[in-house]
C-alpha cells in the first residue's frame, strides 16, 4: 500500500518541481505538497512553472513581512489542509516558520511520523542566539526522522546528537536532462549566442545572488590577480543580481586588461546557455546550505572551482577530479585554481566529463527513492 505523504515547504521553487514530480511518480508514495506561498518577491525573481507540476498541491493563504533580517511568514488553513490530506507521514522543509511548528504539533497529536528535510551544515555561518539554538534543538528532538542532501548535512545533525538510524539521505538534485539538453543546443549555436549576449569567447562564470557572502568580491579580486595575458584571453561573467551589483561593477571598471560582464538575473531556461559557453563555474561562497548551481553546471559538463564552505562540496566536487576545492576567503588559492584550469584546456575538458559522470548519481529519481525509503522506515517504527 502506498504511503500518503505531505510535504510542507515554503514556495513553488522551479528547482523542486522535478523532485516532487519524481516522488509523485514513485509507486510507494501518494504525494501532496502544501506550499506556504507561491513565491517570495522580495528575494527571488523566479518564474512559477505551474505547467510542469505533476503532483497534487495547494498554496495556503499567507501574510509576509520582512522584520529586520528575519522573514516573517504567517499562514492560515494549515490544520484543515492536514486533516483533509490525512497523511501517513509529514516531511517539513525547515523549522523557520510558524507553520513548521504547527505541523509538528499536529503530527505528534495525530501519531503521524514527522520528518525534517534538513540542509543545515557545519560550514553554514548562519547561527542563531542561544534561545534560537535551544528552540532548534527542541524541534529536532521531536522529529521522527531527517532527510538530508549529503554528507555535510548528515554530519551537522550528528553534532546535534541525532542518532544515525534517524538520518536518511536523498541526494540534492536538479533536472539533469533539461540542463544537458539546453547546453547542447547552446553549444550548437555558440557563435550566434555569444554575439546576442555579448559574451567573451572564453570566460569564468559565477551564477547566483550578488551579495558579499557568496564571495563575489573575492572572485573579482582573484580575477584581477591573474596575469595580464590570461585576463586578456579569458573574461569573467556574473549571472545574477543583488544589492552588491553596483559596487562590483565599480570595482570591475578598475580591472584592466580583462572583460567583465554582468548579465543580470537569468531564469532557469536561460541559465544553461551561460553554463554551456563557459570555461568553468566558480562558487567562492562563505556560506551555502548546498549550492544547486553546482549541480546545474555539472549537468552541463563543466568543471567546478568551489569553496569548501558550500554544503555540496564534500559530495559533488572531487578535488583535482572534476574541479578544485579551496578554503573560503582564500583569494590566492582561488586565483591559482583559475589559472591552472584556464591554462590547461585538456584538463578542463577531462574534469568536465567527470562532472557529467558524477552528477548522474544526483537525479530527481534518486532523491525520490531516498525520501520514499525514509518515509517507509519511519512509518514502520510507529
Amino acid at each position: 500500500m502506498s504511503q500518503r505523504l505531505v510535504i510542507l515547504t515554503e514556495i513553488i521553487s522551479p528547482y523542486r518541481i522535478p523532485l516532487f514530480n519524481a516522488l509523485a511518480a514513485h509507486a510507494d508514495i501518494d504525494l501532496q505538497v502544501i506550499f506556504l506561498a507561491e513565491t517570495d518577491p522580495n528575494l527571488r525573481q523566479w518564474r512559477i512553472y505551474k505547467e510542469e507540476i505533476q503532483f497534487q498541491y495547494q498554496v495556503l493563504p499567507s501574510w509576509r513581512k520582512r522584520v529586520g533580517g528575519y522573514n516573517l511568514l504567517l499562514n492560515s488553513g494549515l490544520g484543515q489542509a492536514l486533516r483533509s490530506a490525512a497523511p501517513h507521514a509529514v516531511l517539513c522543509g525547515g523549522y523557520n516558520y510558524v507553520a513548521s511548528w504547527q505541523a509538528l504539533v499536529w503530527a505528534r497529536g495525530h501519531s503521524v511520523p514527522f520528518l525534517l528535510w534538513s540542509e543545515s551544515n557545519l560550514q553554514d555561518m548562519r547561527r542563531g542566539h542561544a534561545a534560537v539554538e535551544f528552540a532548534k534543538d527542541e524541534f529536532l528532538r521531536r522529529c521522527a526522522g531527517f532527510v538530508v542532501p549529503g554528507r555535510s548535512a548528515r554530519e551537522y545533525l550528528r553534532t546535534r546528537k541525532i542518532r544515525e538510524e534517524r538520518i536518511f539521505t536523498a541526494p540534492n538534485a536538479v533536472d539533469n536532462e533539461l540542463f544537458a539538453a539546453a547546453a547542447a543546443r547552446a553549444r550548437a549555436n555558440a557563435a550566434q549566442i555569444r554575439r546576442e549576449l555579448d559574451l567573451p569567447d572564453r570566460y569564468f562564470l559565477f551564477a547566483g545572488r550578488l551579495v558579499p557572502e557568496k564571495g563575489v568580491f573575492d572572485l573579482l579580486s582573484a580575477y584581477a590577480k591573474l596575469d595580464d595575458s590570461l585576463r586578456g584571453q579569458v573574461g569573467l561573467v556574473f549571472v545574477g543580481d543583488g544589492p552588491s551589483r553596483r559596487a562590483l561593477q565599480e570595482q570591475a571598471a578598475l580591472v584592466s586588461p580583462g572583460v567583465i560582464r554582468f548579465a543580470g538575473f537569468a531564469q532557469r531556461e536561460d541559465l544553461a546557455t551561460y553554463y554551456a559557453l563557459a570555461e568553468m563555474l566558480i562558487l567562492p561562497t562563505y556560506t551555502d546550505t548546498w549550492g544547486l548551481v553546482v549541480n546545474e553546471a555539472m549537468a552541463c559538463g563543466l568543471p567546478v572551482i568551489l569553496s569548501r564552505a558550500a554544503g555540496c562540496a564534500s559530495d559533488l566536487v572531487i578535488d583535482h577530479g572534476n574541479g578544485f576545492l579551496f578554503p573560503p576567503k582564500d583569494v590566492a588559492a582561488l586565483a591559482t585554481a583559475m589559472t591552472r584550469l584556464a591554462q590547461q584546456p585538456a584538463l578542463s575538458k577531462t574534469m568536465g566529463l567527470k562532472s557529467l559522470e558524477r552528477i548522474a548519481q544526483y537525479s530527481p529519481a534518486a532523491w525520490a527513492r531516498g525520501v520514499a525509503h525514509a518515509v517507509e522506515t519511519c512509518k514502520g517504527r510507529e
